[in-house]
């Protein structure tokens, strides 16, 4: 077993929150090897956690700023805005869309834990509220540390836009497949948000359990202890024979504007996506 983190304790002291108790799962034969609790207020911790900057990917419409993600009152707190800001890599005779765009309408932030947190196997946890207005598309989502995208390998532990102008919770998988440099294979499930609010019509306005079980064999997501997807591990070779799902990854959180998560123009912001905790649990090699 790879211990990518480092251990850290936790005294589950922390009180009540304003939904539900504060509670450490235990998994037999696991220990928790790393959280992040978020509990002082201010700056994600830089220890941990890295910004994206500006436009990024997918056609996206916001600007990624770190001025967007802090840590109140024991969450961390993404926030998408609606406001103008100069595209300071702007150049009118560029094809490429993120130099292309003079100005951004729309601001949020992505953190991730490349090169400062990354892990091999275990079980990741993730609470969140999570903002299922038109045009947000928020993600719990890690990457492979080796090669690039999607030879590294991408698990969607949890998404959340529309397809086919439908409301989606997905959890997914990619990797290489046979073709052009960006050719991914994919192992997609898509659940209608109709039928999580059919189950709970309060739904949006609680926090989430989002988890990834992955051993060497295979990756199990799960939202509320309800099994969405499994991945065949020994399938998921590209096509070199590198199994990106055999490697590190690291771990993004994001609230991304537009494109696959529809358009923002008729919702009112800013808008909130609220993470209370990551964990990761390891197995036990004490035991």
């Amino acid at each position: 077993m790879i211990m990518g983190f480092s251990s850290c304790s936790n005294s589950n002291t922390r009180a009540v929150d304003r939904y539900v108790p504060y509670e450490l799962v235990e998994y037999p034969g696991y220990k928790l090897v790393w959280s992040e609790e978020f509990e002082e207020d201010g700056k994600p911790d830089s220890t941990f956690w890295s910004f994206e900057f500006g436009f990024v990917r997918n056609n996206e419409l916001q600007w990624y700023q770190p001025e967007n993600a802090n840590v109140k009152n024991g969450f961390l707190v993404i926030e998408g805005k609606r406001e103008k800001i100069k595209n300071e890599f702007f150049n009118s005779e560029s094809n490429d869309w993120r130099k292309s765009r003079e100005f951004a309408q729309y601001s949020s932030a992505s953190i991730n834990t490349r090169g400062k947190k990354e892990f091999q196997y275990g079980i990741i946890e993730v609470r969140a509220k999570i903002d299922t207005a038109l045009g947000m598309w928020p993600a719990i989502w890690t990457l492979g540390t080796t090669k690039g995208w999607p030879a590294n390998g991408e698990v969607d532990i949890m998404e959340y836009y529309r397809v086919d102008g439908k409301a989606t919770i997905l959890a997914n998988a990619a990797w290489k497949k046979a073709g052009g440099r960006y050719e991914a294979e994919w192992d997609e499930s898509k659940i209608p948000f109709s039928n999580f609010l059919e189950s709970d019509p309060d739904w949006p306005n609680k926090f989430h359990l989002w988890k990834m079980h992955w051993t060497e064999d295979f990756i199990r997501l799960y939202l509320d202890d309800e099994l969405l997807n499994e991945i065949d591990l020994s399938q998921t070779q590209n096509p070199d024979g590198f199994n990106p799902f055999h490697q590190p990854h690291y771990i993004l959180l994001n609230l991304a504007l537009g494109s696959n998560g529809g358009d923002p123009a008729e919702t009112d912001f800013p808008r909130e996506y609220l993470v209370d905790y990551v964990r990761i649990f390891q197995e036990d090699s004490s035991e």
